[in-house]
């Protein structure tokens, strides 16, 4: 290689990499936005600031704007754009809006996607977006549109459009004229009972329709006529129970792969309804009233191409016969939950069904199964037989499911489960056994499921999980969910509670177990959990040491101690739990006092957040529940002779000396002082905190006597606050004191001046 290609080569190299290393330059940014880039393009996020107009050029939005995020705002009017801005996205969501007019969006030409969902638009001018030859997606959904006369749109580009949740009661002949490439429409939850024939002929184009909830009784025998190209429709949710030609209603689209008529309240399907749709992959006919369905007839010869088939809850009552599936051996997903079954003839009907990866016989009202009934499903990856009324001996044929990953045989009346049940499904990751009255497990019943990811084994009757249950000397490293809610669980007063192969856990559920108390140790060696359950229960709080258990949870988040016998509390227990920001502690007999307020202040400044106390605060979903009762809200029992508060509002209240509090009301009456209050310093990180914190800082390059001289300052200052603090307090108040009393000196004075000597 000669000298001159080297440098070029080398020059070459240099380039790229400085080209690689250079940064994208700022560009202008509004005041009160968050600008970015998101790989290359920059994108200005105003959302829920309060604007009342969009931002301008001399307010810092830039020409090149990418994406700008206005959701949320308080936006009435649109001022036209700039015409050079390059916005390719725009989102108004949530604002104000009445009306789309051309004069609004005018200026933006390169515009690809508009959101304009969840305003109080009536109209839209049909050119509106004549400046915005390219755009793609036009969201309106959630809008109160008025009734449309002539063409509801003049663009040739839009692709989608969602006008779901509308109000429309009535399509025109004309509404689509101009939309002529739409390829996605969603009209779903507009309330049309009928659609006229025609209407959606000039979408020759669509593939995609949604009419989900939209109060249709009837469809018009060619209302599809012209949607040839047509791949999914969703008819979900709609009053389709009087006679109608489902045949010629489904002929045009030959080309369709997905179809959802749930919940339509049908009573019938003719047997040729499937006949011209040879490449549907996707049928759900769930919930309706097909008492008389014959499968194998409705099925037909045509759909070869099956995938997915969704029969759950249809009220069918016939028997399956041999060939109710016989043309529909591609099935992959078959959901028969709901209906009653026959077991010899379900078996003989499935057996077909050689590719089945997914099978659904949840509450079937079966009590067994013919011995080979699964040995013909080498590929099945998920089972659910819950809720049927089993017998013990049916575990024995799931032997031949090697490949299973999801099972569920939760209350299906089982007494007891062999151990070489699971002995062959080492791919299994979730196991749901809840409900059934197993009251022990068999030794190495779960020895081989090293895969696990959830177990489930709510209401079983178990006093304990034991070891041995486990491979002795395996690990389960994927184990993350255990479920044990509902069990009359006894918890040792030494050692560890869990086996210690499921230290690898990340959420565990003890809730209404009658749990009176957890010793130190019980959580022991799983200091990876970061969910606990323990609602429900009868802990008490009579000391802090009560709750030793939680200090062995450093990575804990989320802890439900709601409905337990709790009547006071104290952050302190919390301080090894440096991660928590989920509390639950409503449903307690909480009695109002200064530990209120101690929860109140450690929430609001130690962890920043008030809404991690759950209930602190009312959602605005239970603002609008009619029963308060069922309000998620933490509450209080107040007692006036024992409960600190102000002052009495008045003297009526002397003789209500007990009464509910919220914990908010409670915080605002409460006379509870820094001097009856825990110091912040009590709410550091525990020794046990500490020394995880310096093992995980090991490996920095700052040496241990810099982390404790930190520790130690930290702690120094907030000691010194809390003095400060203090002593301004009392210094406020005497002083105080002074003006109180110099002013009643003053007045005492005037009242014995003689008159006239002003």
């Amino acid at each position: 290689m000669g000298r001159g290609t080297g440098r070029l080569l080398g020059g070459l190299l240099i380039g790229l990499v400085t080209l690689s290393s250079a940064r994208l330059p700022e560009l202008e940014c509004p005041e009160d936005c968050d600008c970015h880039y998101f790989r290359i393009n920059w994108v200005t996020d105003c959302s829920e600031t309060n604007l009342t107009s969009v931002p301008t050029l001399d307010e810092g939005l830039s020409l090149n704007v990418y994406v700008l995020n206005l959701n949320g705002n308080n936006l009435t009017e649109i001022e036209p754009f700039p015409d050079d801005i390059k916005l390719r996205s725009l989102k108004m969501a949530d604002n104000q809006i009445t009306r789309v007019t051309r004069v609004s969006f005018a200026g933006l030409g390169y515009l690809l996607d508009l959101d304009l969902s969840g305003n109080h638009i009536a109209y839209v001018e049909p050119d509106a977006f004549a400046d915005s030859p390219g755009l793609i997606t036009l969201e309106l959904q959630s809008n109160p549109l008025e009734e449309v006369t002539g063409p509801f749109l003049i663009t040739k580009s839009l692709l989608n459009l969602d006008l779901s949740g509308c109000t429309l009661r009535n399509l025109n002949k004309n509404f689509f004229t101009d939309v002529p490439h739409l390829n996605s429409l969603d009209l779903s939850k507009n309330q049309f009972k009928e659609l006229k024939s025609g209407v959606f002929d000039p979408l020759i184009s669509l593939q995609e329709l949604k009419m989900n909830e939209c109060g249709l009784t009837f469809l018009d025998s060619d209302l599809f006529s012209k949607l040839q190209d047509m791949k999914k429709v969703e008819l979900a949710g709609n009053d389709l129970h009087r006679p109608m030609d489902w045949a010629a209603i489904l002929t045009p689209l030959i080309r369709l792969e997905y179809l959802d008529i749930s919940r339509s309240n049908l009573r019938n399907l003719p047997d040729d309804i499937f006949e011209h749709n040879q490449w549907l992959r996707s049928l759900i006919l769930a919930e309706n009233r097909l008492i008389d369905l014959d499968v194998a007839t409705s099925l037909g010869q045509n759909l070869k191409h099956l995938d997915f088939l969704d029969l759950s809850n249809c009220n069918i009552i016939g028997p399956l016969s041999e060939d109710a599936f016989a043309n529909a051996t591609k099935l992959r997903t078959l959901i028969l939950t709901g209906n009653a079954m026959s077991a010899t003839d379900l078996a003989v009907a499935l057996s077909p069904l050689t590719k089945l990866q997914k099978l659904s016989l949840r509450n079937c009202t079966l009590t067994r199964l013919p011995p080979s009934t699964f040995h013909k499903f080498p590929h099945l990856q998920e089972l659910d037989i819950s809720h049927n009324p089993l017998n013990d001996a049916f575990t024995w044929l799931l032997n031949p499911l090697v490949n299973l990953r999801h099972l569920d045989m939760g209350y299906s009346n089982l007494g007891s489960i062999s151990k070489t049940t699971f002995h062959k499904m080492t791919s299994l990751k979730t196991l749901i056994l809840s409900g059934n009255p197993l009251q022990s497990l068999e030794s190495g019943l779960f020895q081989n499921l090293t895969d696990l990811e959830t177990l489930e084994l709510k209401k079983c009757g178990l006093s304990r999980l034991n070891g041995s249950v486990f491979h002795e000397s395996s690990t389960y490293p994927d184990l993350k969910e255990l479920n044990l809610a509902g069990n009359p669980l006894e918890i040792p007063a030494k050692g560890s509670f869990l086996p210690r192969q499921l230290t690898r856990l990340k959420t565990l559920d003890m809730s209404n177990c009658g749990i009176e108390s957890i010793p130190p140790n019980a959580l022991y060696s799983f200091g990876n959990i970061t969910a606990l359950n323990l609602g429900g229960n009868k802990l008490k709080f009579n000391n802090e040491n009560e709750f030793d258990f939680l200090n062995n949870l450093p990575d804990l988040e989320k802890l439900d101690l709601s409905f337990n016998n709790l009547t006071t509390i104290t952050p302190v227990i919390f301080r090894s739990n440096q991660n928590l920001t989920w509390l639950k502690l409503v449903g307690n007999p909480w009695k109002c006092g200064c530990f209120v307020a101690d929860m109140w202040e450690w929430a609001q400044v130690v962890k920043g957040d008030l809404s991690i106390l759950v209930g602190s605060t009312v959602s605005s979903e239970e603002v609008i529940r009619t029963n308060p009762k069922k309000r998620n809200t933490l509450y209080c029992r107040f007692d006036y002779r024992s409960s600190p508060i102000k002052q009495v509002t008045s003297r009526r209240q002397k003789y209500y000396t007990t009464a509910n509090r919220t914990w908010a009301r409670y915080v605002r009456e409460s006379a509870c002082d820094s001097s009856q209050r825990i110091l912040p310093t009590k709410l550091l990180p525990s020794p046990e905190a500490l020394k995880a914190i310096d093992l995980e800082s090991s490996d920095s390059t700052l040496p241990a006597w810099a982390w404790t001289t930190s520790v130690a300052l930290v702690s120094a200052l907030l000691i010194a606050g809390a003095i400060f603090i203090f002593t301004l307090r009392i210094s406020r108040r005497r002083s105080q004191s002074a003006v109180d009393n110099e002013e009643l000196s003053q007045n005492r004075t005037t009242s014995h001046q003689p008159n006239g000597s002003e």
